[in-house]
């Protein structure tokens, strides 16, 4: 076990585009999805103890409901590990904002804690353990960008250039089930490549199901994408929100601009990652297999 303590990040991400393109007979709907991993997100700290605890002030509800606890006590009873550790989760991605905190938080245990306590488990082991926690975590245990089908554990890496992104949070939280329950949620859109994403002439066809009922549903949100579009130009929903972004070219200027959002409203400015700021924290290359 090392036994020095570790703080590594959680690192937010954003879906470029969301497609549903059906649904299964288990009730999972299938989709079609590009992430981008950003350089800002939660923040968690693993100290060496005898028994497994948790310290997250900022979150509310039973500790047993929390990713992180779900993780680790997911880690241990997969390896039959008995090793402890004192686990403090610094909160600062919004719940249900659609930037992947929760899951991030599971990711960065499995991977925190594997390294903790010295276990050798490879990336495709904790990612095979992070669906069972939700279908984004593998994304982040893996640490790339990628596109995603199935229900979104069928990773493919894709290389994405470097870009700046101006994130807002309008101040509500989005409950995943209810948009994907939602009677008026599109299920139909066809399957797609994300090659025709990232090929200019076809990318504008490529959008996020979840924002006509999100809008919908929740003014604030709405509200929030009217304004982004108005100052910078554009306006997209991350998963199936309340955060909503666009890609920026003047980090100072989009600064200026969260400076002066409305009450009750709060963002961040960060920029796409090619590999994770949680595998460049470990600094270690761990099996694939």
């Amino acid at each position: 076990m090392t036994s020095a303590p570790l703080t590594l990040p959680a690192p937010a991400k954003l879906n470029l585009f969301l497609h549903i393109t059906g649904r299964r007979p288990d009730g999972y709907h299938t989709l079609q999805t590009l992430f981008t991993l950003l350089d800002a997100g939660d923040v968690l700290e693993f100290s060496p103890a005898d028994t497994l605890t948790l310290a997250a002030p900022d979150v509310p509800g039973p500790q047993q409901d929390n990713l992180v606890w779900r993780a680790a006590s997911l880690l241990q009873q997969h390896t039959g590990c008995r090793q402890g550790a004192h686990i403090r989760l610094h909160k600062h991605l919004p719940a249900g904002g659609g930037v992947g905190g929760g899951s991030s938080d599971a990711a960065t245990t499995l991977l925190g804690l594997n390294h903790l306590w010295a276990l050798g488990c490879s990336l495709d082991e904790l990612a095979q353990l992070g669906v069972q926690l939700g279908a984004d975590v593998p994304v982040f245990v893996r640490g790339h960008s990628a596109f995603a089908e199935g229900i979104g554990e069928q990773l493919t890496a894709v290389a994405l250039p470097p870009q700046d992104y101006l994130v807002v949070h309008p101040g509500v939280p989005v409950a995943t089930a209810q948009i994907f329950n939602h009677r008026e949620l599109t299920r139909n859109t066809p399957v797609s490549t994300v090659a025709a994403f990232l090929e200019p002439a076809t990318r504008r066809a490529f959008h996020n199901d979840c924002e006509p009922v999100v809008r919908q549903l929740f003014s604030a949100v709405d509200q929030a994408m009217t304004w982004l579009e108005k100052e910078v130009g554009e306006s997209h929903l991350t998963g199936t929100g309340a955060c909503v972004f666009a890609p920026v070219t003047d980090r100072q200027s989009a600064a200026t601009l969260l400076a002066g959002l409305p009450p009750r409203w709060t963002g961040f400015v960060a920029r796409s990652c090619a590999v994770s700021p949680l595998h460049q924290a470990l600094g270690v290359h761990l099996p694939a297999h």
